[in-house]
């Protein structure tokens, strides 16, 4: 697809602008040595104010706790894949780095091999807490050499919100559950053909949407495409990554299909970084889109004091597992990832940062985030938790999908091959390349991204 020049000039004029502000705010020489600088991701949607809020208590009750210490928080305001450009440029230098960042897991063993982040191994042995943490969030957080470079906050699953509203127009049934991607694909036909003015179907893609179009998007069927038993992506065997898969094609073929026949948002829209904000914001509340593949997280942007409060949203809106490709065994897919609280290694202050990792960190105020941002649960004595489970309609669907999930090979070379799947995809969205054409293309793109550490099957 030809770069468009107004984005490209826009997103370079917004990174540079950031390089200067976040130069500003720096954290290294000068700074106090009782105040601790948290950065964070937050919502490019002005009303949403989640994280915002949560962090604000959790700095009243540090200031309490240690007496004389000051948090100070730096808020990035940036869609995904810009947001992980700016966290970068800070964690370049003592001058801006903070002392704890927000760290998306499948960034972090990249930020790990260029020596961004500090290992907390130091920490985590003297604090009990640690053992509450199920396994698989632990190991989403560790290095290649072994250490832990981050605390979880909670993970998160994937499925199917579709809109009843919008079902019972089109004649299909509220309580859907397709079984393969063709039945996905019937019921978005039915949709087109029956209630105009509505999207059918929403498939994040393209490199606007980052790594929102890889995991929501391709990963979620990629991972349908075989038994389950085998990463589709990386072949842990030969540590190798996999290319010429005919999974690879289906996937792509799928995310083609969708906007060749118009199934799902215009092309302009899709490839709009904001996009996913317009989707929980207005088009899922406004009864504008069919299906959404989509996250567990949907709800924390309709809760009280969101700014677009939606509490019949569990009425109008169902829940349905991705099928695999032809609803072959598991039957199921969905892909998992998460955040962690991370030090970089040019903090100024790390002693004081993981103190506010333990006071964010307790049960209680553990709980009370995962339920404001509709995560779900790391610690297992929050996951046992009856108030927990109960709190909000969806929990226990997305939970359960934890048994059946699969998690990224988020090895340091993985943010490459995600961009390069990105691209892949926004080829077939926009007609520029055929399936075989894109999907040779990715592949020359993943020997020069993995230095050649490719298997072809």
């Amino acid at each position: 697809m030809p770069v468009r020049p107004t984005a490209v000039s826009i997103l370079a004029l917004s990174l540079v602008t950031a390089a200067a502000s976040l130069t500003a705010c720096g954290s290294g020489s000068g700074s106090s040595p009782d105040t601790v600088k948290i950065s964070f991701k937050q919502s490019t949607d002005n009303s949403i104010k989640v994280m915002d809020t949560y962090l604000a208590d959790i700095k009243k009750q540090f200031e309490k706790e240690y007496p004389g210490k000051k948090v100070e928080l730096v808020p990035i305001k940036a869609p995904d894949s810009e947001y992980y450009t700016k966290l970068q440029q800070m964690l370049r230098s003592p001058r801006t780095a903070p002392d704890l960042v927000y760290e998306d897991t499948f960034l972090i063993n990249s930020d790990i091999t260029s020596g961004y982040l500090k290992p907390l191994d130091s920490y985590l042995g003297k604090w009990d807490d640690w053992g509450q943490f199920i396994d698989t969030a632990k190991a989403a957080a560790q290095g290649e050499d072994g250490k832990t470079y981050g605390v979880p906050d909670g993970t998160d699953t994937r499925g199917l919100w579709f809109d009843k509203r919008v079902f019972k127009k089109a004649g299909l049934p509220t309580d859907w559950q397709p079984k393969t991607w063709d039945d996905v694909l019937a019921a978005a036909r039915t949709i087109k053909q029956k209630v105009p003015g509505v999207t059918p179907l929403n498939v994040y893609t393209g490199k606007p949407v980052g790594e929102g179009a890889t995991m929501q998007g391709f990963e979620m069927l990629l991972y349908g495409t075989n038994d389950g038993t085998s990463d589709p992506l990386y072949d842990k065997t030969s540590k190798k990554w996999i290319a010429g898969s005919q999974g690879f094609k289906d996937a792509l073929s799928f995310v083609e299909t969708v906007y060749k026949e118009k199934l799902g948002p215009d092309v302009s829209d899709a490839l709009d970084p904001n996009f996913g904000t317009a989707v929980r914001g207005e088009l899922l509340p406004q009864g504008k889109l069919g299906i959404d593949l989509d996250g567990s997280w949907l709800p924390q942007d309709w809760n009280q004091g969101s700014g677009h409060e939606w509490p019949d949203w569990s009425k109008q809106l169902g829940l349905a597992y991705m099928p695999t490709q032809h609803g072959q065994a598991p039957g199921k897919v969905s892909m998992s990832g998460g955040w962690t609280w991370a030090i970089p290694s040019k903090a100024a202050n790390p002693d004081l940062a993981f103190d506010f990792v333990k006071t964010m960190q307790t049960k209680a105020n553990a709980q009370k985030w995962y339920i404001a941002n509709s995560g779900i649960a790391v610690r297992k004595d929050v996951a046992s938790d009856p108030s927990y489970t109960s709190a909000q309609p969806g929990i226990k669907f997305f939970t359960d999908l934890v048994a059946s999930t699969h998690y990224r090979p988020a090895y340091p070379a993985y943010p490459k091959v995600s961009t390069a799947i990105q691209e892949a995809m926004e080829s077939v969205t926009t007609g520029d390349a055929s399936v075989d054409k894109a999907a040779s293309t990715y592949d020359s793109t993943l020997k020069d991204v993995t230095d050649g550490q490719v298997v072809t099957q």
